[in-house]
């Protein structure tokens, strides 16, 4: 370990040392003591200890339920401060500019690179200025920390920060230490869980509230660096309007399957993005007023100051008054419909305009350095975050859509438009798509479920187009999915061109997205109203939970090849929406490696992805991982763009695509197949407690009754990691890989992960999850909950984790997981004897509360959501 990397766990040891201040001096020494014996205990158990783990077990399952709480709390707030002192050391890493320290020297990598590859000036300075990434923070919230927590984690960090001062007086150390102990006792006294379940505007908040607290600071900062990097190989800068990465958000959009997302939801979301956005601003121009104080100024310029004197602060107080009748008008518009005044700042350019004059005038007179200081950063700031923060998507089900026209239809006296074949409802859609009169009847009552969906419809036309993002199809499957959104907004006022993608989630839909696609391509009418460029979601969690990892991946693979093959042929720009999890079990991956896998054609210069859960705060929650996360996508989407990977060979696609089908089969199989598998899924896994964990606002299953698919992606992910066997992640891709090395492919294999970074990424994957995986734990869930007649199908499920890791072990040629990656691998080790206690004492607690029936009490209750909380941090990412 290098001298740096013993700083971590310095930071781990000395934050756990003040919590334990904290404990002892709120629970006795005798706790902290008994807590310091379940960790140690822990950490014996790890070293294969047999008397060590035989008394952790004892030591836990004797705790009395007066205990259990402020123990799970214990070792719950031991993980978040592991993962504080983790995320502050990944910024000490690259502040140290180590040659480890990849995400600080990406981009400058790469540009030299291409140089290399004799790429010119003027293509890398076109490639970077066309650059179009775009982050969709989604509410799924597998995030389980509290806003209230976060802020005071984000401080602690603040203050370890500053304690890496090497000039620091040993009063000011003091002072530092001081601060860390405060804020330690002020998370320790506050509660971990939500008390009541968040709506999607609190959802909606916490997304604005990790741009204030981060993206606002951290989009700048990498753009500085960024154009320093284009320019030190170029010579050139990046453009003023340069807008490589945007925020986007469905927190308050999505609406598919959670009732609780409404038309008035929706309106307030956008409203509350406008307020903020506008009192953000207000910060910027406040700062800038008065640092622009100087006199020389272009005609332009003093024109619109109508002042010679000051006439910088002159144009910068126009502005704030817009700004501050923007703020005081979506405010009022919160709780009633306020006219919008003249005033009130319409459209981006509104914004945009007074800033750049400024620019322009400061450049004339020869005055760079101030130009390009804070006063770049706001314009920066305006191209990235526009009028409303972020740009809010919209997504509803394919079915909703058709709802609406069967109503309409039978009510028009046209027949049902559910029973009319594709081609009929294409030629009706189209027709009206074009024909000049309304279509909806204005003494037309629909049922609540189809006012609804219009009216969210009409919330859309009532905004500038900069506030919104796109129109999601979830379920899409047919040309008519597209089009009865289109003639949608047509009818409720949408003037312009709304994006609409349609997203393919199941294996079926995503082996037949490409022929959707060139159906609705091939109508004329289509292509007339929505020019030349299309955009395509594809769905990694559904499709990864209907067929397995391994098979959803290939499926994405062919079918993002498919419809490039399409597009191209259309004469189309694709722009591909990657719905990602947080996990492997759902699509997750590194997001450089995750980018530079995907299929040559498939980025272009374009990345639409969604942020889920807590991977949010863990890659944009601090301001220097923000830089850090941004400067990866940005050198990951040019190096795909303009290096793209070699397309694959034959052989490879026949072998992958074997694997791909006994994967699949092995999978479903045991999802589907096994008879016992749902009621040991019921009984080894936190599936039932989990409804109760106040999450999120979207519900844990799409229909109250059935199985295993009708759960959402995210609580089927989640159970399983909890109980750490990671089934979803592994289940059919172990054995395929098994088979395949049995039979001799191991050089082929191998061949595939040297020359194929889509084949490589499915392998690293796997060997991560595999290392977070413990067969151990997962047995004792199935002992302490499980019925008996379920223990030998438990039994055959962990001997396919250990036949998947041995599979791994022999493809890596290594000895041990995570060989390639001793970070990741020290990381892991730093938790586990935190999380080992918490499983201990999360199956426990499962046990007494499910003895309870429905009189659970509530302090059990408390403590098994602690622990849940606890093992997400621990795993870092659970759904």
């Amino acid at each position: 370990m290098t001298d740096i990397d013993a700083r971590l766990r310095e930071d781990v040891h000395n934050l756990g040392a003040l919590l334990g201040q904290t404990i002892q001096a709120h629970l006795g020494e005798d706790f902290l003591q008994r807590i310091e014996r379940i960790r140690l205990g822990a950490k014996q158990g790890r070293k294969a200890d047999q008397a060590a783990n035989e008394a952790l077990l004892s030591a836990l399952q004797d705790l009395p339920d007066s205990q259990l709480l402020p123990v799970c709390r214990a070792f719950n707030q031991f993980l978040n401060l592991a993962n504080i002192a983790e995320q502050h050391h990944r910024i000490r890493r690259r502040r140290a500019d180590e040659p480890l320290g990849f995400e600080s020297r990406c981009v400058s990598d790469l540009l030299a690179r291409l140089k290399q590859e004799n790429f010119s000036a003027e293509a890398i300075v076109q490639q970077v200025n066309d650059l179009d990434i775009e982050l969709v923070l989604t509410a799924h919230p597998t995030e389980v920390t509290r806003r209230t927590l976060i802020q005071k984690y984000d401080a602690i960090a603040a203050a370890l920060a500053r304690g890496d001062h090497d000039d620091l007086t040993s009063s000011e150390r003091g002072e530092v230490r001081q601060d860390l102990a405060r804020l330690i006792s002020e998370a320790w006294h506050t509660d971990e869980i939500r008390r009541t379940r968040p709506t999607p505007v609190d959802e909606a908040k916490w997304g604005f509230a990790v741009i204030e607290h981060s993206l606002w600071q951290a989009l700048p900062q990498f753009l500085r660096q960024f154009d320093a990097d284009v320019h030190k190989a170029t010579g050139e800068h990046l453009d003023l309007r340069a807008a490589p990465v945007r925020i986007a958000s469905w927190m308050g959009g999505d609406r598919d399957g959670n009732p609780n997302v409404t038309a008035p939801v929706t309106r307030e979301v956008l409203l509350l993005g406008r307020w903020m956005a506008a009192d953000l601003y207000l910060r910027d121009i406040e700062e800038l007023t008065n640092q622009l104080s100087m006199h020389a100024a272009s005609d332009e310029l003093l024109a619109q100051a109508n002042s010679v004197d000051e006439p910088y602060r002159a144009v910068l107080k126009q502005l704030r008054t817009r700004l501050q009748a923007s703020r005081r008008w979506a405010e009022q518009s919160l709780s009633a419909d306020v006219p919008m005044p003249d005033e009130v700042l319409h459209d981006l350019d509104d914004l945009r305009g007074p800033l750049e004059l400024c620019y322009r005038s400061l450049l004339q007179f020869g005055l760079k350095r101030i130009a390009n200081g804070p006063l770049l950063d706001t314009l920066r700031r305006v191209n990235a975050f526009g009028l409303g923060l972020v740009r809010l998507d919209i997504r509803q089900d394919a079915a909703r859509h058709a709802e609406v026209f069967s109503e309409l239809t039978q009510y028009l006296q046209l027949g049902n438009y559910a029973d009319w074949d594709e081609e009929a409802r294409c030629r009706f859609l189209l027709e009206e798509l074009h024909n000049r009169r309304p279509l909806l009847p204005p003494t037309w009552q629909p049922s609540a479920e189809v006012a609804e969906v219009l009216a969210t419809c009409r919330v859309v036309a009532q905004q500038p187009r900069e506030l919104l993002g796109s129109y999601v199809i979830s379920m899409a499957s047919h040309p008519s999915d597209v089009l009865a959104v289109k003639l949608l907004l047509k009818e409720t006022g949408v003037t312009w061109p709304m994006r609409v993608a349609p997203l393919f989630e199941t294996l079926d839909d995503l082996d037949h997205a490409a022929a959707a696609i060139d159906r609705l391509l091939a109508l004329d009418q289509y292509r007339a109203l929505v020019g030349d460029e299309q955009e395509v979601m594809i769905g990694y969690s559904d499709s990864a939970k209907d067929a397995g990892t391994l098979a959803a991946g290939w499926a994405q693979y062919r079918a993002q090849e498919a419809l490039v093959a399409v597009c191209q042929r259309h004469g189309v720009r694709l722009r591909l929406f990657h719905g990602r999890g947080g996990t492997v079990g759902r699509g997750g991956a590194p997001a450089h490696m995750a980018i530079l896998s995907q299929p040559p054609g498939s980025v272009r210069g374009q990345f639409r992805v969604t942020e889920q859960g807590e991977m949010i705060r863990f890659k944009f929650g601090l301001p220097g991982i923000a830089v850090q996360s941004m400067q990866l996508y940005a050198s990951a989407v040019l190096e795909a763009s303009l290096l793209p990977p070699p397309a694959p060979q034959p052989a490879w696609r026949e072998l992958m695509q074997q694997m791909a089908d006994r994967s699949v089969e092995v999978y479903r199989g045991v999802v589907r197949g096994e008879p016992q598998f749902v009621e040991y899924f019921r009984q080894a896994t936190p599936e039932q407690e989990l409804g109760r964990l106040p999450l999120g606002s979207r519900p844990a299953k799409r229909r109250s009754q059935g199985g295993i698919e009708t759960l959402r992606a995210i609580p089927w992910i989640f159970a399983w990691t909890q109980t750490r066997l990671m089934l979803p992640a592994w289940l059919g891709a172990g054995q395929a890989l098994r088979e395949m090395l049995d039979a001799g492919r191991q050089d082929q294999l191998r061949e595939m992960m040297t020359h194929w970074p889509f084949f490589l990424a499915r392998v690293e994957m796997l060997e991560m999850v595999l290392s977070k995986a413990d067969v151990d734990i997962a047995r004792f869930y199935e002992r302490r909950l499980a019925s008996e007649d379920l223990w030998p199908l438990g039994k055959r499920l962990r001997d396919a984790l250990e036949q998947a890791t041995a599979a791994v072990l022999q493809l890596r040629d290594s000895d041990v997981l995570l060989a390639h990656n001793p970070a990741l691998g020290e990381s892991v080790a730093i938790r586990n004897p935190y999380t080992d206690p918490l499983h201990v004492l999360q199956a426990e607690l499962m046990a007494r509360t499910r003895a309870q029936g429905d009189k659970i009490d509530a302090d059990l209750e408390r403590a098994l959501m602690v622990t849940m909380a606890g093992i997400a941090a621990g795993m870092r990412n659970t759904g």
